[in-house]
């Protein structure tokens, strides 16, 4: 007897999502941010076992004293450098050389989110016909037993892959679960219930029919646009775009610039516009590609200054080598900053110089200023700096009133500095391990850069308009690791900066080695323009320069005006916000009229 047909039951989205379980992409915890549970107890236990040999090898120094405990401790101290401390030096080192993140669970997510992006545009790509996503193929898909076991087929492949991930809250793979979530809408035409749509305005579960047919429709021109920019993946997606290459205005190296792995740029003028007599020296973190200045046409605070006539200078770091673990801030904050002025100032011997500074490079440029103010005046000259730009510049950290309260924890709680040093020592620390610090007061930040750029795909222009974005974020540069241990002990930990006790070097004898007092800024009629974000948490409006030099001024205003030209404006923003053509244009504007005032006194 013939066994009669199975049904088939219509396929939805809930219960393709159901076979796949719950997972780590699922953030059922409800965390508001990402929480790297396996890297941050592999990071406890290697800095336990650093530890433990450090004791141990402390206890094998007194023979005499400890006796065979001496000797049980040397012996133990070896076994361990055999079998685990000298093998994870030798990753560190390897990893920074090669640009591989050390931390090998992350780099597993990394993976992981990588190959999740590639399984998504294979399943996109099943549909797409003429550059379109064929809804008619997917009903048919939907109908048949065989396309609805290939369905099944291919979740469960996904929910391997979210099984296999070590992190939770959060992530990256959530926002890639966003889009699977989307796709599989798609495919089913149906939607899901009691959760919110994905790029749908918050909290919007229950749809109308027609709603949810124009939301069918948006997913179909993001699938499309997505699978057409191949950027399901979009770290990779930032560096095919842009070939690996940043920055959108020509410039030159100047000659006998060149300080270890430090360049000073040239940027000339375009032939249309004249010269108005002023030199602009612009000073990036250490960490980040100085093209954050210069991303691509309207996101260039570089061609804004230039369209304005200014000589435009350029600080580039480069990524430093093991050539370069020893230098200090004394190197980055001041001999840099002297060799280079010195070659503008033979440059344009009649030009105004003026400065602009963005995030750490103003922390670090501020007390070179006002060193340099005590320098001339000690030589009997006037000061010859007297208009500095800062943008999203910190220079306040304590537990209080700055915001730095939890990085300062962050820092406490985390960093183990003779582990630094044994690690990362001899090569400097890899922008992974920056990264990782930083993601720590960036709530939800690993689900939110991904989510925004898929966010973005409903037109193909924005997403090859984030690419250079997209590239600068995922590539930093090493952090020199002598320089590294004095921004985190002596600028954030001591506060020196705020404090008046950073320390620099000087080519006059009675300043050398001896504390940058702020307040020769003020003296010497130094105007400042500092530029800031409410919505900042990598330099809180509390952390910025009126809290030092005027206390009084009080905060939350949108623009401030302080005596003379010193200016504040505080607007309602985050700390990267020259990816907005709009907030830039409004930036510059605002700079500019600041220059082309005549200096205070």
């Amino acid at each position: 007897m013939t066994p009669p047909p199975k049904t088939i039951h219509e396929i939805t989205v809930d219960s393709l999502l159901a076979l796949m379980g719950s997972t780590p992409a699922d953030n059922h915890e409800g965390h508001q941010t990402a929480i790297p549970l396996v890297s941050n107890l592999a990071g406890s236990y290697t800095r336990a076992v650093f530890q433990w040999r450090r004791a141990l090898d402390s206890v094998s120094q007194y023979p005499l004293t400890w006796g065979p405990w001496a000797l049980g401790a040397a012996w133990q101290s070896q076994m361990l450098k055999y079998s685990f401390t000298d093998p994870v030096r030798l990753w560190a080192k390897i990893s920074v050389a090669t640009g591989r993140n050390p931390d090998i669970y992350a780099e597993q997510n990394d993976r992981i989110e990588a190959t999740y992006a590639g399984l998504l545009t294979n399943f996109c790509g099943f549909f797409i016909e003429n550059d379109r996503f064929d809804r008619d193929k997917a009903r048919r898909v939907t109908k048949s037993p065989e396309g609805i076991a290939w369905l099944q087929a291919v979740v469960q492949d996904f929910a391997w892959l979210e099984r296999s991930y070590n992190s939770r809250g959060l992530t990256g793979l959530m926002a890639l679960k966003d889009l699977l979530k989307c796709l599989l809408m798609l495919v089913t035409e149906t939607p899901l219930k009691n959760q919110p749509l994905p790029f749908r305005k918050p909290g919007y579960t229950d749809v109308a029919p027609c709603d949810f047919t124009e939301y069918l429709d948006q997913l179909q021109v993001r699938f499309e646009n997505l699978y057409a920019e191949k950027a399901f993946d979009y770290r990779a997606y930032g560096e095919i775009s842009t070939q690996g290459k940043l920055g959108y205005s020509p410039y030159e190296t100047v000659a006998h610039s060149r300080q270890h792995a430090v360049t000073l740029r040239h940027y000339p003028l375009p032939p249309n516009i004249a010269p108005n007599g002023k030199a602009l020296y612009m000073v990036t973190p250490l960490i980040n590609k100085p093209e954050i200045f210069d991303l691509g046409p309207g996101k260039s605070v570089i061609a804004g200054m230039l369209e304005e006539g200014f000589a435009v200078y350029l600080v580039d770091y480069g990524n430093p080598g093991p050539e370069e673990t020893n230098l200090g801030l004394g190197f980055y904050g001041k001999e840099i900053h002297d060799h280079y002025l010195d070659l503008i100032t033979h440059r344009h011997p009649e030009s105004e110089i003026c400065a602009m500074c963005y995030c750490m490079g103003g922390t670090l440029f501020l007390p070179y200023l006002a060193r340099r103010v005590q320098e001339r005046w000690a030589q009997g000259k006037e000061m010859d700096i007297l208009k500095v730009v800062l943008m999203a510049s910190p220079f306040n950290f304590d537990d209080a009133e700055s915001g730095m309260g939890t990085m300062r924890t962050v820092i406490r709680r985390h960093y183990d500095r003779e582990l630094m040093d044994e690690l990362f020592g001899a090569v400097n620390v890899p922008p992974q391990v920056i990264e990782a610090g930083m993601q720590e007061i960036q709530p939800g930040v690993r689900y939110s850069v991904p989510f925004g750029f898929f966010a973005r795909a409903l037109r193909r222009e924005a997403l090859q308009d984030s690419a250079p974005f997209l590239y600068w974020l995922t590539h930093g540069h090493r952090f020199p690791a002598q320089a590294h241990r004095e921004w985190l002990q002596n600028v954030y930990m001591d506060n020196q900066i705020a404090r008046n006790r950073f320390c620099l070097p000087s080519t006059v004898a009675e300043l050398d080695g001896q504390p940058v007092d702020l307040n020769a800024l003020v003296a010497a009629g130094v105007s400042s323009f500092d530029y800031r974000g409410l919505r900042d948490p990598i330099t809180p409006p509390g952390s910025c320069l009126d809290v030092i030099l005027s206390p009084g001024l009080p905060c939350g205003s949108r623009t401030a005006t302080r005596s003379g030209l010193n200016r504040t404006i505080e607007k309602n923003i985050g700390h990267i916000f020259v990816v907005s053509r709009q907030l830039l244009a409004e930036y510059l504007e605002m700079v500019k009229a600041f220059f082309r005032e005549a200096p205070a006194g």
